[in-house]
């Protein structure tokens, strides 16, 4: 019986050991996520200035100038336009669709992912409050 439990409890150990160390990352690797982040937000900040993203040369910032009124930190919320509650990505092709009449954009694009850590980053500090308009 001993042996079963001493069997055991080293497989246990085992098999846990790895996840005790899933959330020690080096100084290195910080560094580069946070370069490849700002990469993808200076990449959103482009594509929000850029009236190519619609066909009528509208682009996002004409009416979110810094992405400063679209409240990222209030999403998923009811979204009076879509008449449901909806993610910030949703609301991001409602405008894609409408004012700058484009195409949507999956929400796993490339450049869906740039405009959402542009809001996001641009909203910084600002405390989350999904659901509030």
């Amino acid at each position: 019986m001993r042996a079963i439990t001493v069997a055991l409890t080293l497989a246990v150990g085992t098999i846990a050991s790895p996840a005790l160390h899933a959330d020690e990352f080096t100084k290195e690797d910080l560094a580069r996520w946070e370069a490849q982040f700002q990469s993808v937000v200076a990449e959103g900040r482009a594509l929000w200035g850029d009236g190519k993203l619609g066909k009528n040369g509208v682009a996002c910032g004409q009416c979110h100038p810094n992405a400063a009124n679209t409240h990222p930190e209030t999403y998923p919320k009811f979204q009076k336009q879509l008449g449901r509650v909806a993610g910030l990505w949703e609301m991001i092709n409602w405008c894609l669709r409408n004012p700058l009449e484009g195409d949507p954009l999956a929400a796993d694009d490339p450049k869906m992912v740039a405009l959402l850590a542009y809001a996001t980053w641009e909203r910084r500090g600002v405390k989350l409050e999904p659901g509030k308009h």
